[in-house]
């Protein structure tokens, strides 16, 4: 139960009555409350660049917070059943970076899923942590990674049972829930913290018919996207504690490593009302959030061709519950891969989904939706499934979530001289560098890992299909960086 007056929004609300004073501005930011450049006040309104303001003592200091931050943390704490909460300003990408950094020092091991998002990896490199893969379950029949299984984080902690934290991603981009509560209790028998990136899932302690969230069910850290489905502004997150492995100052002083001095106030502000309408009418509007998922899904089911896949995954390998916020459409069967179809709902319907891949396009459906929206997605997939409808189905090109070999840590292959190679001369070579499509942004290939024949394939594939690519110096990824001046390494 909320021990806290989640009616209150103190950050947002001192930031107004800063801007009732009308304070002559003689600090940053340079524009000056908007005067300095009215091109952006006059499209994007004045209040927005008046609210663009610097730290200061009536709207205290994320680094330090002992104010009104303070407070709208603690509100963001108690909202979701947490001992600490921090906000993030660059996106959860900075929370799962100081997760991995506030508990593992060079060496330590972390046992990790291969579908972990590109900033776990960059957390591996700013830590100096080894990363000890397990594989995700893989649903053949819709060609994508699920949660990992109980037994395979259980064999992974058998075999690495030094490892300091156990990162699990929760729930994947597609709405597979993992079983944390069993994993938790696995990981905690043997002193490991248990870090989760739970970036999809800001809304689903707001629901009773949503999953319950990780740091409910036991988890130490969790970093959370309140910007993806909990209403904030994009790049805004939250950073969960739950008190006992992890200690709190460690974390604070960790984030300070990385986090801006200058944290934007628009971003602060957006997380504390975020934070209030979840807290306050959060099951009322996921309510109707579910109501529309679930009434896209069974009418994108009558359509012939298409699968919208749901709760009956649940009991698969690799789901344990399953997020149906989440609208993933298999369309193989009509003959089309996932990009083709995600392109044509934007250039020919003028609907923008979240990604696609080979099998499948992804629609996130959130706090802003509506009945008409839904509407025009699933009318627009009709008319797709009859007029662009092939004979053949599509195959998929297997080889992309494979555990790879790993040669250097990803921390000295950062740091190793390097040279650079054409992608299809890479075949063996040691990777200086990640390769990964975005959106998910589950990487390929991660520096310090023998570049396979199917990883190169794989890459080729995902070109040829114009996903977007990134991760490399060259951005049409026709060269690769791998280890050592004059052969491999």
């Amino acid at each position: 139960m909320r021990k806290l007056d989640q009616n209150r929004a103190p950050l947002f609300e001192a930031l107004v009555d800063y801007h009732k004073k009308n304070v002559i501005p003689f600090d940053v930011p340079g524009h000056k409350h908007g005067v300095g450049i009215p091109e952006m006040a006059k499209y994007f309104g004045s209040t927005m660049l008046e609210l663009d303001v610097n730290a200061m003592k009536c709207l205290d200091n994320i680094c330090n917070p002992i104010g009104v931050i303070k407070d709208a943390e603690e509100l963001a704490a108690d909202a979701y059943y947490a001992d600490h909460s921090f906000f993030l300003v660059n996106g959860t990408t900075a929370g799962v970076q100081a997760m991995i950094m506030s508990v593992c020092e060079p060496g330590d091991k972390v046992i990790l899923p291969r579908n972990a998002h590109k900033s776990a990896v960059t957390a591996l490199i700013l830590s100096g942590a080894i990363p000890i893969y397990i594989q995700p379950e893989v649903n053949e029949d819709l060609g994508i990674a699920m949660g990992v299984s109980v037994e395979s984080v259980e064999k992974a902690i058998g075999r690495h049972p030094d490892a300091k934290a156990i990162f699990i991603v929760n729930p994947t981009y597609y709405g597979a829930i993992s079983d944390i509560k069993a994993i938790v209790k696995i990981a905690h028998r043997y002193g490991m913290a248990v870090l989760v990136d739970e970036a999809h899932g800001a809304h689903m302690n707001f629901h009773p018919e949503l999953p319950p969230d990780a740091i409910e069910l036991g988890a130490d850290m969790c970093a959370v996207s309140t910007h993806k489905t909990g209403g904030s502004l994009t790049q805004s997150s939250l950073l969960l504690l739950r008190e006992g492995i992890v200690d709190a100052k460690t974390v604070k002083t960790t984030l300070n490593l990385t986090q801006t001095t200058s944290a934007s106030y628009l971003l602060m502000a957006s997380i504390d009302l975020a934070r209030k309408q979840l807290a306050t009418k959060g099951e009322e509007m996921l309510s109707e959030v579910l109501r529309l998922s679930r009434w896209a899904r069974d009418e994108i089911n009558k359509i012939d061709g298409l699968y919208a896949f749901g709760k009956e995954l649940i009991g698969t390998p690799g789901v344990y519950h399953f997020d149906e916020t989440k609208l993933g459409i298999n369309v193989r069967n009509i003959g089309l891969t996932g990009f083709e179809v995600y392109d044509i709902l934007r250039d020919e319907y003028n609907i923008q989904t979240e990604l696609g891949d080979m099998y499948n396009v992804l629609a996130i459906i959130s706090l802003g939706d509506t009945q008409e929206a839904l509407s025009a997605l699933v009318d627009a997939l009709k008319d797709i499934a009859m007029k662009h409808r092939r004979d053949a189905e599509v195959k998929l090109t297997k080889g992309a979530l494979e555990n790879p070999d790993i040669i250097v840590s990803p921390r000295d292959a950062y740091y190793s001289e390097k040279r650079i190679v054409k992608l299809e001369d890479a075949v063996g070579e040691i990777s200086g560098e990640s390769i990964m499509a975005y959106p998910p942004g589950i990487p390929v290939v991660t520096p310090g890992e023998r570049i396979s024949k199917e990883i190169i394939e794989y890459i080729k594939v995902l070109k040829e299909e114009e996903s977007l690519l990134q991760g490399t110096e060259d951005p049409y990824v026709d060269y690769i960086k791998v280890l050592g001046i004059n052969g491999r390494r």
